[in-house]
């Protein structure tokens, strides 16, 4: 995650509360992901963006995740999606998002 989307997600968890704020993420890749939600969840694993340190606990998902999924209008999302969703190792990318969001998320209902 750059430094500006870091940026730009702190100030969301600090205008309108950590415990408002939900983290959607589009990466590629399971790792991608894991680094990404690790940011919003735990700090900045290098220690380099506005987020080092700064533990949020921020609710994050993948938009490949059967929790997210569900949420959109089944012609938008296939729109969007669906494309790159067949291509994606959608098991890989859940685990990854459901084990940091086991270990770091604080939001969770």
């Amino acid at each position: 995650m750059d430094l500006e989307n870091q940026k730009r997600v702190k100030d969301a968890a600090d205008k309108y509360g950590a415990e408002n704020v939900v983290v959607l993420l589009g990466a590629a890749e399971a790792e991608a992901a894991g680094l990404a939600a690790e940011t919003v969840t735990a700090g900045d694993p290098t220690f380099a963006g506005p987020l080092a340190g700064v533990e949020l606990g921020l609710t994050v998902f993948h938009v490949v995740e059967t929790e997210m999924k569900e949420l959109f209008d089944e012609e938008v999302y296939e729109d969007q999606v669906g494309m790159m969703e067949m291509v994606l190792e959608v098991d890989e990318i859940a685990e990854e998002m459901g084990g940091i969001r086991e270990e770091f998320c604080k939001f969770l209902s």
